[in-house]
């Protein structure tokens, strides 16, 4: 037996999350949700859902929430394969699925997500300048040539998982995850994805100068 274990962080997403969880568990039933200090019904909602629920007392970041679920993933010794997956309702399930799919066939050990792999994903032309100059100086950083070196749908087998320690809390953890990908060198391949935006997920999102703020600090340290 081996099963996949979704990891999905969440931090007030009472409005949409139990949609999202709906739709997850009818692929993955396997999903841990990390409450990172949400103040809303959040935690209560993921659990109603069918969720694990693990939650911080606190707001600790999404770098901090996946270590946890990490963590608690590797736990389960039937765990072949984890999918970070975005509580907002931006990911497909489809396209997890597909993921996990290219591991388990022994393809690649890491699939990364890419919303540039082809033209579903509707980007700003300002955002794409940022996420293409982000993707570039991390090529230049690690070596590894990704087209979208920030994107949250990312599936990882169990021993690449067990050798990444994640220290970034917030959200710098996207680039750390990259850094240390290069050095463990997984096999890995890139999957092309579909973000969906909506008006409520680009309220909670980064801002772009945020993104290159993160960038700039991963490349000094």
């Amino acid at each position: 037996m081996s099963r996949v274990w979704i990891v999905m962080p969440v931090y007030n997403e009472a409005a949409v999350v139990g949609d999202v969880l709906k739709h997850l568990r009818r692929t993955f039933p396997h999903v841990v949700c990390i409450d990172d200090g949400s103040s809303d019904d959040s935690a209560r909602i993921c659990a109603e859902a069918g969720a694990v629920v693990v939650r911080h007392p606190i707001n600790l970041g999404q770098g901090a929430a996946l270590q946890t679920g990490f963590e608690y993933a590797l736990q389960d010794p039937e765990m072949d394969c984890v999918v970070t997956f975005d509580s907002d309702g931006q990911h497909r399930v489809v396209d997890a699925w597909d993921m996990v799919q290219r591991i388990r066939s022994g393809e690649a050990q890491v699939v990364l997500g890419s919303r540039f792999l082809d033209r579903r994903t509707q980007v700003s032309a300002l955002k794409r300048i940022v996420l293409r100059t982000a993707a570039f100086f991390s090529k230049l950083s690690t070596g590894m040539d990704l087209s979208d070196a920030h994107n949250g749908l990312r599936a990882v087998d169990r021993g690449t998982l067990g050798r990444i320690r994640l220290t970034q809390n917030r959200m710098a953890h996207a680039s750390e995850i990259v850094n240390q990908l290069a050095d463990i060198q997984p096999r890995w391949v890139e999957h092309p994805v579909e973000i969906i935006y909506t008006d409520y997920s680009k309220s909670k999102g980064q801002s772009l100068l945020n993104g290159v703020n993160i960038l700039a600090e991963l490349l000094v340290k």
